[in-house]
């Protein structure tokens, strides 16, 4: 897809104090999709709106901040292109591999992440490296969702995939359920790996109420004694069987 065609791109950006960030980030996306829609969820308290708004983002206020999840239900729904790309924006992810992402969803796929886990990012402290590793090993084990990286940040979702999946806002882990889901009910899944880059501004992960999180989102995906799964699983084949 050239840059000149590629008008039915949104990227999602979900945005806490990011100030700092927030223009190159910006800058970045247009330099690889001129024309794309960039939709920016915010719940800051400093001039992160203010400055998406001046570079042309559609902002989405969502102050008081409802959570992750909700923050990240409310950029999914916006955003109205054919392929939606999620990011943070904390210039931790290489926009450069928005390509790849692209590529791998004209050739048919409904879901792109981009695994962090090729090898042990500098940029990721051991533990959340470890974290990290441990949730995608249960994640193949209880679910048998082959990714090895289910907290990523980066994603293309084909927006057709977002409207017809059932998945639950509510909590933290958000995108745990959006990438074992998919690959459970019988979604083409594809996966890249990047270079994860060192932050700009300060981290909000929150350890221990995140950790509970992506286990209850895992959990939720098991491969086993689970009527949700096999009743979207169902659903899923008789579309397939369908087309």
């Amino acid at each position: 897809m050239s840059k000149e065609t590629r008008t039915s791109v949104s990227c999602v950006l979900l945005t806490l104090n990011e100030e700092r960030a927030i223009a190159k980030v910006v800058n970045d996306i247009r330099g690889v999709l001129p024309a794309a829609e960039i939709v920016v969820v915010d719940s800051s308290t400093d001039n992160t709106a203010k400055i998406a708004e001046e570079l042309g983002c559609t902002v989405v206020r969502q102050f008081p901040p409802k959570g992750y999840g909700w923050a990240m239900d409310a950029g999914l729904r916006k955003a109205s292109g054919e392929y939606v790309i999620t990011l943070d924006c904390d210039d931790t992810y290489p926009v450069e591999a928005i390509d790849e992402l692209i590529n791998l969803m004209d050739k048919g796929a409904d879901l792109v992440s981009a695994s962090r886990l090729g090898k042990r990012p500098e940029a990721m402290h051991f533990s959340h490296y470890v974290a990290n590793w441990v949730f995608a090993f249960c994640s193949r084990i209880l679910c048998n969702a082959h990714s090895t990286d289910v907290h990523t940040g980066m994603r293309a979702y084909r927006k057709t995939m977002l409207e017809d999946f059932p998945y639950e806002p509510e909590g933290m882990a958000l995108p745990v359920e959006l990438q074992i889901g998919p690959y459970c009910v019988g979604y083409r899944c594809e996966e890249i790996f990047i270079h994860y880059k060192p932050r700009i501004g300060d981290s909000k992960i929150v350890p221990i109420p995140g950790t509970i999180w992506t286990f209850k989102r895992i959990w939720r995906w098991r491969s086993f004694f689970n009527p949700h799964r096999a009743a979207l699983t169902q659903k899923r084949s008789a579309v397939l069987q369908a087309k």
